[in-house]
């Protein structure tokens, strides 16, 4: 497994959709902040050096990380956080807060995967589609159906050779505003993207209804005290 990895966490949604009275990232999750159990799971990898935490203004990062203040934007958040991050680290992971139930083998799984390989610029989870996909250009007509065997639903943990995602951060402003992650900017600008299969749960948690699927998985028994790790 590669050595000198820094990790970027997005924590900086205001979590509006959720519900919680506050960022997302700070809702109590099974007696813990949302953001500590991704935290842990980081932790739980020997070749990340460095956690990087792009917060809301007034919030703290965890203790024994760094935190930044987050951008308008996820890319800017990224961005802010990358800025933050250790110059020797040449392999760079980045992980939303919101997917709580990140596991560590998850997270070293993807490193694993960019190392195997020279010619990748980037590893990113992700699960095959299960539903059948229609796309639609005006939300009421089906423009087509795209084969479900070709369509992967794309999660984080995403890692990256460091040049790759800093070349990607530096595209116009507009480009980055527009993007929902940043393996869709390496993409654009060239760059080779792997995927590495993520088969435990590693969903993103936007409602309530998350919210409490995710308590009761980390409330099992093999979820207690931070399985994740």
């Amino acid at each position: 497994m590669s050595a000198n990895a820094v990790a970027l966490v997005v924590a900086a949604g205001s979590g509006e959709r959720l519900g919680a009275g506050g960022p997302k990232a700070f809702a109590a999750l099974a007696g813990r902040p949302m953001l500590e159990w991704s935290i842990d799971a980081l932790r739980g990898v020997a070749a990340i050096e460095q956690i990087v935490v792009a917060l809301p203004e007034g919030f703290e990062a965890p203790q024994g990380t760094v935190g930044v203040i987050g951008g308008a934007t996820r890319s800017q958040s990224v961005l802010n956080a990358l800025a933050a991050a250790t110059p020797g680290a040449g392999v760079v992971v980045v992980h939303d807060a919101a997917r709580p139930l990140v596991s560590a083998a998850l997270i070293e799984d993807c490193i694993t995967a960019l190392d195997q390989d020279g010619s990748w610029d980037a590893a990113i989870a992700a699960a095959p589609v299960k539903d059948t996909i229609k796309r639609s250009s005006d939300g009421i007509g089906v423009v087509e159906t795209p084969p479900r065997s070709e369509l992967w639903a794309v999660q984080t943990p995403q890692v990256f050779r460091r040049e790759a995602l800093e070349q990607a951060l530096a595209s116009p402003e507009h480009e980055l505003a527009a993007a929902s992650d940043d393996a869709m900017l390496v993409e654009a600008t060239g760059g080779r993207v792997r995927l590495v299969l993520c088969e435990s749960e590693n969903f993103k948690v936007t409602t309530q209804a998350d919210l409490t699927l995710a308590a009761q998985l980390l409330a099992q028994p093999a979820a207690a005290g931070g399985s994740n790790v």
